[in-house]
């Protein structure tokens, strides 16, 4: 994933491009251009480790093309499979964790406590991904992040502080403490966030880390809204 983001990097460098989104698996990457591109600008930038291949369309109505045809794009959001799954499965745990109190305590109390169970998870979960490849979070990371483009110490400590910011919740230490660092870092990150759908960019999400290849979408934004607005709600 290291490589992914630095694939990335190297193709946003170029005046032209708009938009890059590497695909890992099969080895290529997409690009957007408002230009037309031109093949050794793209070798150059890259360097002789990559190789780059000259497709020529086929005439309407040959073969080719039907062939073309077949095959279909994953949406960004069917991509987001993983994203859903681990929501709901901490909502899931959560909310069987505290069912006996939701049936026989008040609900206000309940409800707070559900929620500070709901965010130590996810900061526990989200930096157990991010933690499978701590050398390629970084790069990827700063991508959108602001504090961690201009400050690359902050995207190689990030997965440590969630992860502190999980255990502190899960033990009630410190919690508007916890509560306030969760609204500088995550709104921090929803700023980048927000910038990187208004132009559009195609660029892989790190909120699960580089393991796992989630494009970022308006489920981000929605992701990190939530966090935030618990933690705006603890604190009022």
């Amino acid at each position: 994933m290291g490589c992914v983001a630095g694939v990335h990097k190297k193709l946003m460098s170029l005046e032209t491009v708009s938009g890059v989104l590497v695909n890992l698996e099969p080895g290529s990457a997409s690009v957007q251009s408002d230009g037309v591109l031109d093949l050794s600008e793209l070798a150059e930038v890259l360097g002789e480790k990559y190789s780059i291949s000259e497709w020529q369309v086929a005439p309407r109505g040959s073969s080719e093309t039907k062939k073309a045809s077949d095959v279909s794009v994953q949406s960004p959001w069917r991509q987001l499979t993983p994203l859903y799954l681990i929501f709901g499965f901490i909502s899931g745990g959560v909310l069987l964790a505290h069912l006996d109190g939701f049936q026989t305590q008040p609900f206000g109390g309940v409800f707070s406590e559900a929620m500070l169970d709901f965010m130590s998870l996810f900061y526990l979960v989200f930096s157990f991904f991010k933690f499978l490849d701590l050398k390629g979070f970084p790069e990827s990371f700063a991508m959108y992040d602001a504090l961690a483009k201009h400050w690359g110490f902050y995207a190689k400590i990030y997965p440590f502080i969630e992860l502190s910011l999980g255990i502190l919740l899960l033990l009630r230490l410190y919690v508007p403490v916890v509560l306030v660092v969760t609204l500088v870092i995550l709104g921090l990150t929803t700023i980048g966030v927000v910038q990187s759908l208004v132009g559009k960019r195609q660029i892989q999400c790190a909120c699960l880390g580089t393991a796992l290849k989630l494009p970022m979408t308006q489920a981000t934004f929605i992701e990190n809204a939530i966090m935030i607005a618990m933690a705006v709600y603890m604190l009022v």
